[in-house]
């Protein structure tokens, strides 16, 4: 898996987490200070980028926490097959599939090029660049 470590008091809102196993993008991260001896905690909020589900943790703000390393690629789609797109890197050249999911910016038509979103090993389609 393609993952980091740092400190939780390090992130921000909008940077990024591994919540549950899954990467989730921060949409809130609070904090408070617990009583007379103990630790501030931080309280994150996180949305998956790959599954769209909201999550949550509690933790004290020195914990090292995972944050994914997320790549931004473009592919050709080579082929169609219901929901399913035949797709080939233009870097690597390698093909896999992929699922069209129902927020696709575009419409997929075979010969467009793709743009996707790679994280801890998986894929997801983000916006087709041009028709």
């Amino acid at each position: 898996m393609a993952t980091k470590q740092v400190e939780l008091k390090t992130l921000k809102v909008g940077s990024y987490i591994v919540l549950d196993g899954e990467p989730c993008r921060i949409v809130s991260y609070q904090t408070a200070k617990t009583g007379k001896h103990g630790s501030m905690k931080a309280r994150v909020d996180g949305i998956g980028i790959l599954d769209n589900q909201r999550r949550s943790i509690v933790k004290p703000v020195s914990t090292k926490v995972e944050t994914p390393i997320i790549e931004r690629k473009t592919a050709q789609i080579t082929h169609m097959q219901g929901e399913t797109l035949g797709l080939m890197d233009l870097v690597s050249f390698e093909s896999f599939e992929a699922s069209a999911p129902k927020d696709l910016e575009g419409t997929p038509i075979e010969g467009a090029e793709v743009e996707y979103i790679e994280a801890m090993g998986r894929k997801k389609l983000v916006r087709v660049r041009g028709n």
